[in-house]
């Protein structure tokens, strides 16, 4: 893309859409770090939860390239603060996840207004059937690239699970940072309203903890993600949506406090640790029979070894015995 930016020209030629406010900033971040070797090339970043004001002074300094959120770039054309005409490139980054959160129609709102488009690129970890659509809509003579992870850069994780009761999953979290050593911790729950209790009450029991979801202002994620990124925070907890884009090395331990109700979704969380060739470690923590279901599912689908674990209330570990199947003796008359 910015080998084809015009800098002579002050329309806006570059467009990519992101599904998150932490995605948009990380390209953003990444995209003026590369432009220190270009000159004239200016990118602006539009996302929501963030004043309005400032993106607009952003867009009156004539961006070549503007990396957004969907719902936010369509706030701005429809307050005329940006037009759409010159773009002659757009990228949906995470497609499938962009697409998954209910963003196709403002998408295709968005594609169907740039009117001399002569690229579209999608990237995405998975070929969903939203993904699908919006090639077989806006693509003519596609080609579709696969990068396979080299051998050597695979992540090394360890994976485990413990099972206990719903009311003991907390305790037992807590039990497995303490007693493990863990410095760095991302945690992972399926609702914004499970994400903010279990913060709560680990900061009452003393955690130096702190979470991002949908409803916390973009200032306070922001604080809390470079709290955590400079280390001063050893645990963070997230939701899926809000975790897109966190990009932060030395993660020792990801745990999914709960088990993740996409296969994709457990391949990205524990992708935080073992990252820069050092080992990780992930636990998923079960405390039912779907989530045992799903777990087992993962493996299955992701071809994946997680190991059983019991930890007693020292924090002691083990691994969880395999009890063989009994068979009924038969009865003879």
């Amino acid at each position: 893309m910015i080998e084809h930016i015009d800098p002579a020209n002050e329309g806006v030629q570059g467009l990519i859409l992101a599904p998150t406010r932490e995605l948009a900033i990380q390209i953003g971040d990444e995209l003026r770090g590369l432009l220190t070797y270009f000159q004239g090339i200016r990118v602006a970043v539009l996302y929501g939860g963030a004043g309005i004001g400032g993106q607009i002074k952003q867009l009156e300094r004539k961006p070549q390239i503007v990396v957004a959120t969907p719902g936010r770039l369509m706030d701005h054309y429809n307050r005329k603060t940006i037009r759409l005409d010159k773009i002659q490139t757009v990228v949906l980054d995470e497609a499938d996840r962009m697409l998954d959160m209910g963003f196709f129609k403002d998408v295709t709102r968005i594609i169907d207004k740039v009117k001399n488009r002569k690229n579209l690129g999608l990237f995405s970890a998975t070929i969903s059937q939203e993904v699908m659509t919006v090639s077989w809509m806006y693509q003519r003579d596609e080609v579709e690239i696969t990068v396979e992870p080299k051998q050597e850069d695979r992540p090394d994780i360890d994976q485990f699970s413990i099972t206990c009761t719903p009311l003991e999953k907390a305790e037992t979290s807590l039990r497995l940072i303490r007693s493990q050593g863990y410095e760095r911790v991302m945690i992972f729950c399926n609702t914004k309203h499970m994400c903010q209790r279990l913060c709560d009450e680990f900061q009452r029991a003393g955690l130096d903890c702190d979470c991002i979801h949908g409803d916390i202002r973009q200032s306070q994620r922001e604080k809390t993600m470079q709290r955590y990124r400079d280390g001063k925070l050893a645990v963070l907890i997230a939701t899926d949506v809000a975790s897109r884009g966190i990009d932060v090395d030395d993660v020792d331990c990801v745990i999914n406090y709960d088990v993740p109700e996409e296969n994709e979704y457990y391949v990205h969380r524990i992708g935080r640790t073992g990252r820069a060739k050092k080992k990780g470690v992930a636990w998923s923590i079960v405390s039912n029979f779907p989530e045992k279901a799903r777990l087992d599912d993962i493996c299955k689908y992701c071809n994946f070894t997680i190991q059983p674990m019991v930890m007693d209330k020292d924090g002691n570990l083990s691994p969880e015995e395999v009890k063989a199947p009994v068979t009924p003796k038969r009865r003879f008359r």
